[in-house]
């Protein structure tokens, strides 16, 4: 288990703490939800926050949202080595395999006709920095919401088993 830091005005859009809140939220949904099969067949559709999910998660209850919310917070603290990581990667890598086939044979023609210069390195440099911005724009955009949508989970459990004043 990752340990809590507190975090200064300075730290709020680091990483680490976005990752930190997400964890500890995770770990507060854990611990309130006691039972989690109560979960099931509960629909996301009635939270605002959590409706847009729907889609994207295949039952559509609340239960495989605690499921995958936990799955995420698995990932985070010991990498992306489990079986299901293992399953969406092999699954992606078909998808790469064709696509990166017709791109190598585009970009090995296109690079024996140019040779790098400095210039290419530094624009090379340049876009690796411009892609890590970005990647860490998107992650962190990521994590606040999926932040949000376990306390919201939490939130929702409480009130289905009538403890929703307690402990906020």
């Amino acid at each position: 288990m990752m340990m809590q830091l507190p975090e200064t005005p300075k730290q709020k859009n680091s990483l680490f703490n976005a990752m930190n809140r997400f964890i500890g939220a995770v770990n507060n949904m854990d611990q309130t939800i006691m039972v989690p099969s109560l979960l099931r067949d509960v629909p996301l559709d009635e939270d605002r926050e959590m409706s847009s999910l729907k889609s994207d998660v295949d039952e559509g209850d609340m239960y495989s949202y605690y499921q995958l919310l936990k799955s995420i917070r698995t990932d985070i603290e010991w990498g992306v080595r489990c079986a299901a990581a293992d399953e969406r990667r092999k699954e992606s890598m078909k998808i790469t395999r064709v696509n990166s086939s017709a791109s190598i044979s585009s970009s090995a023609s296109s690079s024996s006709s140019s040779s790098l210069s400095s210039d290419d390195d530094e624009e090379e440099d340049e876009d690796l920095e411009k892609q890590f911005q970005f990647h860490l724009t998107g992650l962190q955009g990521v994590l606040s919401k999926l932040t949000l949508q376990a306390n919201s989970l939490t939130k929702r459990y409480k009130q289905e088993i009538g403890i929703g004043g307690w402990g906020q």
